[in-house]
């Protein structure tokens, strides 16, 4: 666990310096969830029948989750770049712990994404968006909200992995952005067909969206909903849970084994 631990903190260092190295990449990750909040919350929000500020407070948390969401893309795209240049395999022949390398790139988007944070919930409470609830109450939401992207983040690692490909791998990574459409994440599910709703509550997405309204004081749980949005917090837990157990695995043996 130690080596672990030594070997990760290395590759958390060299990640946060691959990507200061970008800033061009980084500026973008960063202003594209603020400028989506200004033209969602006041294009779509005079459209919807809650009042704009209403509307903004509903969206503010939902796209959180959806820029969460956002770390199946950017684990996906830095893996397979690290993988298509040759990095993994240099890096497999150190003397490292096998899951140093995935912990350290999904453990420096976890720093990314709070650091960008901390803008966007700027221009949130500049736009109507408050906190409701409780200072404590806002902390686990935060925290949730760091856990699902680091989840998603390897998920987007373990694909990386496998596509071997940049091209491929953005291109791929494009289609994560049906993911919050499918999802409560832009609006209510409660005015959807049937069937869609179902999938719609069945998406990770939407259980995270709705604990961090519900812990934000934003908006009510929803009645009548799929398991996952009528207990959020715990049908986050739960989500989370089975990203990592599924792909953490997965990926660090897709590192270890390569092409093999």
């Amino acid at each position: 666990m130690s080596m672990l631990a030594y070997d990760g903190t290395a590759m958390l260092g060299r990640q946060l310096l691959r990507m200061r190295n970008n800033p061009g990449l980084l500026i973008l990750t960063q202003t594209m969830p603020v400028s989506m909040l200004l033209f969602f919350g006041y294009v779509f929000g005079s459209a919807l029948a809650m009042p704009g500020e209403a509307y903004r407070s509903f969206l503010v948390p939902g796209l959180l989750v959806a820029t969460a969401a956002g770390g199946i893309m950017t684990g996906m795209f830095q893996a397979a770049q690290d993988t298509h240049r040759g990095v993994t395999d240099r890096f497999r022949t150190l003397p490292m712990s096998r899951a140093a390398v995935p912990l350290g790139q999904a453990a420096a988007d976890v720093v990314v994404t709070a650091v960008g944070t901390v803008p966007f919930l700027l221009v949130g409470l500049a736009v109507g968006w408050r906190i409701e609830g409780g200072p404590l109450a806002a902390v686990g939401a935060v925290g949730l909200l760091m856990l699902f992207r680091f989840a998603c983040t390897w998920a987007g690692i373990y694909l990386g992995l496998l596509t071997r490909n940049e091209e491929a791998a953005g291109q791929l990574g494009g289609a994560t952005f049906l993911l919050p459409l499918l999802s409560s994440a832009y609006i209510p599910t409660s005015g959807l067909p049937g069937w869609l709703r179902t999938v719609a509550e069945w998406n990770p997405i939407s259980a995270v969206a709705t604990a961090l309204r519900d812990l934000f004081g934003n908006a009510p749980v929803p009645d009548e909903a799929a398991w996952p949005v009528a207990h959020p917090v715990a049908g986050s837990l739960l989500w989370c849970a089975v990203l990592l157990g599924v792909f953490v695995p997965l990926a660090v043996r897709q590192y270890a084994h390569g092409e093999r």
